[in-house]
Protein backbone atom coordinates (compact mmCIF):
# COMPACT_ATOMS: atom_id res chain seq x y z
CA UNK A 1 0.00 0.00 0.00
CA UNK A 2 2.70 2.54 0.91
CA UNK A 3 4.96 1.95 -2.38
CA UNK A 4 1.31 2.42 -4.16
CA UNK A 5 0.42 5.86 -2.19
CA UNK A 6 3.84 6.70 -2.97
CA UNK A 7 3.64 6.01 -7.03
CA UNK A 8 0.15 7.75 -6.87
CA UNK A 9 2.03 11.23 -5.16
CA UNK A 10 5.17 11.04 -7.16
CA UNK A 11 2.94 10.63 -10.16
CA UNK A 12 0.54 13.63 -9.47
CA UNK A 13 3.79 15.62 -8.59
CA UNK A 14 5.40 15.05 -12.41
CA UNK A 15 1.75 15.70 -13.80
CA UNK A 16 1.52 19.25 -11.89
CA UNK A 17 5.32 19.92 -13.14
CA UNK A 18 4.19 19.12 -16.84
CA UNK A 19 1.15 21.39 -16.29
CA UNK A 20 3.39 24.31 -14.83
CA UNK A 21 2.02 24.11 -11.12
CA UNK A 22 4.52 23.61 -9.39
CA UNK A 23 5.75 20.49 -7.30
CA UNK A 24 3.36 20.20 -4.43
CA UNK A 25 0.74 17.67 -4.60
CA UNK A 26 -0.69 18.28 -0.59
CA UNK A 27 -1.78 21.66 -2.47
CA UNK A 28 -3.82 20.37 -5.11
CA UNK A 29 -5.14 16.99 -2.88
CA UNK A 30 -6.46 20.04 -0.80
CA UNK A 31 -7.81 22.57 -3.04
CA UNK A 32 -9.64 19.82 -5.25
CA UNK A 33 -10.84 18.01 -1.63
CA UNK A 34 -13.56 20.67 -1.36
CA UNK A 35 -15.19 19.45 -4.49
CA UNK A 36 -18.26 17.70 -3.46
CA UNK A 37 -20.95 15.44 -4.98
CA UNK A 38 -23.98 15.26 -3.40
CA UNK A 39 -27.28 13.22 -3.76
CA UNK A 40 -30.69 15.02 -4.94
CA UNK A 41 -33.85 12.94 -4.06
CA UNK A 42 -37.21 13.70 -5.39
CA UNK A 43 -39.96 11.41 -4.92
CA UNK A 44 -42.32 10.88 -7.28
CA UNK A 45 -46.00 9.13 -7.00
CA UNK A 46 -45.54 6.48 -9.95
CA UNK A 47 -42.24 5.76 -9.52
CA UNK A 48 -41.12 6.18 -5.54
CA UNK A 49 -38.47 8.00 -6.30
CA UNK A 50 -35.97 9.82 -8.55
CA UNK A 51 -32.31 9.68 -7.32
CA UNK A 52 -29.42 12.24 -8.79
CA UNK A 53 -25.73 12.25 -7.86
CA UNK A 54 -24.51 16.39 -8.67
CA UNK A 55 -21.08 17.46 -8.79
CA UNK A 56 -20.61 20.81 -6.92
CA UNK A 57 -19.33 23.64 -9.00
CA UNK A 58 -15.91 24.57 -8.81
CA UNK A 59 -15.00 28.61 -7.43
CA UNK A 60 -12.55 30.21 -9.93
CA UNK A 61 -9.63 28.93 -8.49
CA UNK A 62 -10.30 25.13 -8.73
CA UNK A 63 -11.69 25.70 -12.29
CA UNK A 64 -8.29 26.95 -12.94
CA UNK A 65 -6.50 24.58 -11.50
CA UNK A 66 -8.72 21.66 -13.20
CA UNK A 67 -8.05 23.49 -16.70
CA UNK A 68 -4.60 23.52 -16.29
CA UNK A 69 -4.78 19.90 -15.43
CA UNK A 70 -6.91 19.03 -18.21
CA UNK A 71 -9.70 17.10 -16.35
CA UNK A 72 -13.55 18.23 -16.97
CA UNK A 73 -15.59 17.74 -13.70
CA UNK A 74 -18.87 15.49 -15.11
CA UNK A 75 -22.22 17.68 -13.80
CA UNK A 76 -23.92 14.16 -12.69
CA UNK A 77 -22.32 11.08 -11.80
CA UNK A 78 -23.78 7.29 -12.53
CA UNK A 79 -25.07 5.74 -9.42
CA UNK A 80 -23.83 2.21 -8.35
CA UNK A 81 -27.99 1.08 -7.95
CA UNK A 82 -28.87 2.01 -11.63
CA UNK A 83 -26.22 -0.23 -13.15
CA UNK A 84 -27.16 -3.33 -14.02
CA UNK A 85 -25.56 -6.49 -12.19
CA UNK A 86 -21.86 -7.66 -12.86
CA UNK A 87 -21.18 -9.43 -15.87
CA UNK A 88 -20.58 -13.09 -15.05
CA UNK A 89 -16.78 -14.03 -16.51
CA UNK A 90 -16.91 -16.68 -19.47
CA UNK A 91 -14.87 -19.65 -18.42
Amino acid sequence: MCFLAFVLWKSLEMWQQCAGLGNSPRTVLEELARIQSHDVVLPTAPHGQIRLRCVTQPDPAQAALLDRLGIVLPKRMRLAEREGPPLARSA
